[in-house]
């Protein structure tokens, strides 16, 4: 291994205390090792054999992990802290670590520092981690929305970091790049990249996760150069976001796994940062199995072994799977230059004894004009295919101009063009973008709501209050909405009715939980509200003569306004 490198095992021996291992606060490698140690300390005067860890800083859960690994406890990293995942997880677990307050478990959650104090107990001393030591357990949802727990060991974990370093060394003399990310470490794509591949690799790690482009942008400014570590998710959103010009050359390399990344997403990188995207194939089970930049075909890792069964599903055999083979449901044309992803075996439904392929009919959608990105799914109740679509500006164009009767038949019709009628979606469900969970996945219980009946309800956020104490709110048109099917069909509109409806179930909400519906009076309309517009509303609760002002505007313009009368409800008693 060439630059600053060091084997996972040997993070505790001989830390170098002038090498960062993190920013945002500073914290040297030897005092990564130090804090390790101290809690190592603790965790065995405490007894804890089994531990779960949530940290949203990415040192702190490195820390926690190096502690678990020399005291030879075991760490569990849920994908979630909703309350339903620590309750199902709490019985098993002896001590949560945790940056943080969890659901459900008070009196049972600790931060490092609180655990050393509470112990006193003294640190334990630096020495080579044991391989066959404990290792970890992570939980993921999957596809399917059951908690599925895979565990690792140690020598597995350090076996895909030094695949990772063969593949991308760092050199000697140059400057180490941070390493700042999108996705959690609590998964193993951010696990791996974001936090031990480059403690080994003398990387600094930026401690928080950013979610958002600008996040990433301005982090990339204060510590050049950068290791982007992230989601085709977070990179397709990355266009208007960036000031591409600032960024110049201060990211030097960009990852990207979860998902496809679009080629249109990957060659907008290329033109303005001369940087195409590495994107990584694997999964929790088997870890990394290739890599990719552009539309090429991907390439094994070394080490890496590779197959296909009788359906044509990839196999892989590796030191990280212990040698191991792990079936995937990936189907794939394998090659000399590597292979070319073809679908999931799990992902073709069956309808009237038809096998359809999902991703085919996706991504026949997502070459029409009208469409950006697609996911086709077969509800549990329903027979027929639904399909949500995540619409162009001119497929929001169609829309608002034509109806949703009229785009439904041109995506119906451009799909009878290649599939038999039984593959083609009944039911449709319109919006601006595909929602998807921390791992770029939409998994089948956010499908399933998706899929489920037309919202009524606008997406609400909330605006600072003006001066004069009106509550003021963003408030974004479903494209989907479910007023728009009778009023009106070919040229929908948010009716008046639902408006009002809006502006009365806020203000009870947020303004007078008290206010009771008692008639509308200086009703106005001046002008319409269409799909996908965003507004913005304004509420302002009127104590004297009890009455509710409301007032929607759009671009600055009044497109509806009038005063609810409040009606108590012992008016007529």
């Amino acid at each position: 291994m060439s630059g600053h490198w060091v084997a996972l095992a040997e993070l505790l021996s001989a830390p170098d205390p002038s090498r960062l291992a993190a920013h945002g606060p500073a914290m040297t490698q030897a005092d990564l090792a130090a804090r390790s140690l101290a809690l190592a300390g603790a965790l065995a005067a405490a007894q804890v054999r089994t531990a779960g860890l949530w940290f949203d800083d990415a040192a702190e859960l490195a820390c926690a992990l190096l502690a678990c690994w020399r005291t030879g406890t075991r760490a569990i990293l849920p994908s979630d802290v909703q309350p339903a995942t620590c309750a199902e997880l709490d019985g098993e677990i002896d001590l949560w670590l945790s940056d943080a307050a969890l659901p459900g478990t008070a009196g049972r959650t600790a931060s490092p520092a609180g655990l050393i104090a509470q112990t006193g107990a003294a640190a334990l001393s630096a020495c080579r981690l044991d391989p066959a030591s404990a290792g970890i357990v992570l939980l993921t949802s999957g596809s399917s929305g059951s908690p599925k727990r895979i565990l690792k060991t140690w020598d597995q974990l350090a076996s895909e970091v030094e695949a990772l370093q063969r593949q991308w060394p760092a050199h000697a003399g140059a400057t180490a790049a941070t390493v700042m990310g999108s996705v959690s470490p609590h998964h193993m794509y951010g696990l791996i990249f974001r936090v031990l591949w480059p403690l080994c690799s003398g990387r600094p790690i930026l401690r928080p996760q950013l979610v958002y482009p600008e996040e990433l942008q301005r982090a990339a400014a204060r510590h050049a150069p950068a290791i982007w570590i992230s989601s085709p998710a977070l990179l397709r959103r990355c266009g208007p976001a960036l000031d591409w010009t600032a960024l110049g050359s201060r990211v030097e390399r960009i990852f990207s796994a979860g998902g496809p990344l679009p080629e249109e997403t990957a060659g907008q990188f290329a033109a303005r940062l001369d940087l195409l995207p590495t994107e990584i194939y694997g999964s929790s089970e088997t870890g990394i199995i290739a890599w990719r930049q552009g539309a090429g075909h991907w390439r094994a890792f070394a080490g890496a072994r590779i197959g296909a069964d009788e359906r044509q599903a990839l196999w892989v055999e590796s030191p990280w799977t212990a040698l191991a083979r792990e079936q995937t449901a990936d189907t794939v044309r394998l090659c000399d230059a590597g292979f070319e992803l073809q679908g999931r075996l799990d992902r073709i439904v069956k309808i009237e004894e038809k096998r359809i392929a999902l991703p085919a009919v996706e991504r026949l959608l997502a070459r029409h004009p009208y469409v950006h990105e697609a996911y086709v799914g077969k509800r549990k109740e329903n027979t027929r295919l639904t399909a949500l679509a995540a619409l162009t500006p001119a497929g929001v164009h169609a829309l608002r101009n034509q109806g949703r009767r009229a785009l439904v038949a041109a995506l119906q019709a451009h799909l009878r063009e290649h599939l038999a009628s039984l593959a083609i979606p009944r039911s449709w469900r319109f919006m601006q973008r595909l929602p998807r969970n921390a791992q770029d996945k939409l998994a089948l219980p956010l499908f399933e709501s998706l899929a489920g009946p037309r919202p009524t309800a606008p997406h609400l956020l909330a605006l600072p209050a003006t001066e004069a104490g009106e509550r003021r709110y963003e408030v974004g048109i479903p494209l989907d909405l479910a007023f728009f099917s009778g009023h009106f069909p070919a040229t929908p509109v948010v009716p008046g009715v639902a408006q009002i409806g809006w502006a009365y179930d806020t203000a009870r909400r947020d303004v007078f939980p008290g206010l009771d519906f008692g008639g509308v009076e200086v009703l106005k309309f001046q002008k319409l509200l269409r799909p996908g517009d965003v507004a913005e509303l304004t509420l302002r609760w009127n104590e004297a003569n009890a009455k509710l002002y409301f007032a929607f505007r759009l671009d600055g313009e009044p497109c509806s306004s009038g005063r609810i009368l409040h009606r108590p409800r012992h008016a007529d008693a």
